[in-house]
């Protein structure tokens, strides 16, 4: 069994990869600043199940300013799930995209390297492409959002990292991942919370931008192929995405049909530096890895739905 560090471990792919490596019998050291793009309880939340498992141990951290080269010792594989994440927020508290994106994976990768880590998987996002995201690996990169620019500049920070000391990664670009414990600032909880309120729903733009959407334990399948499979992932890129492309109006008529509620839609303009389109291009990872995404949009929403209407009856 491997020792294992997930940066992000209290966020939501984080704490579900964690999940399924202590399932797997793995021992996990999970690492998370608490920063408040949303609220503590929430992350405390997400974390409450691992805490109680004694092959976990968890680290209140900000990779920006601590040691981390202690973290680190003896692990065989690094998840590097933490990120500032969301694009419009970017444009106005672009200090803390740079830092967080930028300058904490820059020192997370060389205490990687001091400390000898084994396998560093990077997780990255489809917004690297730019405004339509339909292509393969190989496909131009050109973000629109400060978000989407800091997070190619970490990509290139692990590249500038292997070349100067041989540390061994794999970038893996995820596509709008979504399920049970997404952020509250995402889209589909937004428009959970929204629906069952009653509340009016705005939608940005005129409802037809599409998303190839990632169910996440599907995401998280994916991350584990790649860290189980070193001789086919080691100095490799890979889409992680779901199979299903669905536009926002679509997604709230699934949401409308499951819930039994009728949405109340208005319309504001497009967010800047919003994707247009994304279809995820897995055949790389299908074909090196045996990656096979099997959730369906409907079932997806469905359990995300069913655990938004639990964690209001808390």
């Amino acid at each position: 069994m491997a020792h294992v560090v997930v940066t992000g471990a209290a966020g939501f792919v984080g704490s579900h990869l964690c999940e399924q490596l202590l399932a797997a019998g793995h021992t996990v050291v999970g690492i998370d600043a608490l920063i408040p793009y949303y609220p503590r309880p929430l992350k405390e939340r997400n974390l409450a199940g691992l805490l109680r498992s004694p092959s976990f141990r968890f680290y209140e951290v900000d990779l920006r300013y601590a040691p981390l080269e202690p973290l680190l010792e003896q692990a065989d594989q690094l998840f590097h799930t933490a990120a500032m994440a969301g694009l419009l927020k970017s444009w106005q508290q672009f200090d803390d995209y740079m830092t967080c994106n930028v300058l904490a994976t820059q020192r997370l990768l060389a205490a990687a390297v001091a400390a000898r880590v084994g396998h560093f998987l990077h997780c990255s996002t489809s917004s690297v492409y730019g405004r339509f995201a339909t292509g393969d690996e190989t496909a131009p990169l050109a973000p629109v959002s400060p978000y989407g620019i800091t997070k190619l500049a970490a990509e290139q920070l692990c590249h500038a990292y292997a070349a100067k000391d041989g540390l061994r990664f794999t970038i893996l670009r995820l596509f709008s991942v979504y399920g049970p414990r997404q952020r509250p600032d995402m889209g589909y909880n937004i428009f959970i919370r929204q629906l069952l309120a009653g509340e009016r729903i705005t939608v940005d733009g005129d409802g037809t931008d599409s998303r190839s959407n990632t169910y996440v334990a599907d995401c998280v399948q994916g991350l584990l192929l790649a860290a189980s499979q070193p001789e086919r992932s080691v100095g490799q890129t890979f889409n992680i995405g779901g199979g299903d492309e669905v536009n926002v109006l679509q997604v709230l008529a699934v949401l409308a049909e499951l819930s039994g509620c009728t949405p109340d839609l208005s319309f504001g303009p497009p967010r800047p530096g919003d994707q247009r389109r994304t279809v995820a291009d897995v055949s790389k990872a299908r074909t090196l890895l045996g990656y096979n995404p099997q959730t369906r949009i409907r079932d997806g929403l469905a359990a995300q739905l069913a655990w938004q209407q639990a964690a209001q009856t808390r």
